[in-house]
């Protein structure tokens, strides 16, 4: 039996770039063309460098996802800055696990489904823009909440939380979206942090300060 899937099919390229970036990396290319035109030789080489971050930036790599049985991966590329049990419950009354992931400009920002279920509904809620590697950003910035349910009735969120420079999430996904584990739902962009709520009864299988991957790596395991 095969122990991993693709979530979404393979890219037909080799460096897969998000859609989101084209508009940036665009500009950027042309205002570098435009100064190697005029012979501005510094500016040129400055432009060459904005182009080549972007494009690392908005790099979109394909993963293969873990089938692992009632497995929960990780939404996002970062460090992990919290992980452990919370009375902020965003699913309903009672503690609950949270884990927040905090990515940094050099991570990989496309944000991935933790598990396959049904978006049940999505929040957003504007606010600040503090730092994100600060625990108060969870209620306190700008963020989109992605509410899920599995098939076995287990209840996610999923929330994308603006940073300092962030100031532009973007959901793909709509209330009523089936969709599978490790399936692509959007992206933040230029640093900032991802929470993730889960059940009580889940198992953790990571610890603060550890790096993740989205969709590849196991955040824990539903019980």
């Amino acid at each position: 039996m095969d122990k991993f899937a693709w979530p979404d099919p393979p890219s037909l390229v080799a460096f897969p770039i998000a859609r989101p970036g084209y508009p940036l990396i665009f500009a950027f290319a042309f205002i570098t063309v435009v100064f190697a035109i005029l012979e501005l030789t510094v500016m040129a080489l400055i432009g060459l460098v904005f182009t080549l971050f972007i494009c690392c930036f908005f790099r979109d790599p394909d993963r293969v996802v873990p089938k692992n049985s009632g497995a929960v991966v990780s939404p996002a590329d970062g460090k992990i800055v919290v992980a452990g049990k919370t009375d902020d419950n965003p699913l309903e009354e009672g503690a609950c696990i949270k884990v927040s992931i905090f990515m940094t400009v050099f991570n990989v920002h496309v944000n991935r489904i933790p598990h396959e279920g049904t978006v049940t509904r999505i929040v957003y809620q504007p606010g600040c823009f503090l730092p994100a590697d600060r625990e108060k950003t969870s209620t306190e910035n700008e963020r989109n909440m992605v509410f899920l349910k599995t098939e076995s009735g287990k209840k996610i969120c999923v929330v994308q939380v603006a940073g300092l420079i962030a100031r532009r999430i973007i959901c793909k996904v709509q209330a009523g979206d089936n969709l599978l584990r490790g399936q692509r739902m959007g992206m933040i962009c230029f640093g900032s942090r991802l929470d993730v709520y889960l059940p009580l009864e889940t198992t953790l299988n990571v610890n603060k300060g550890d790096h993740v991957k989205a969709g590849t790596t196991i955040l824990g395991y539903f019980t």
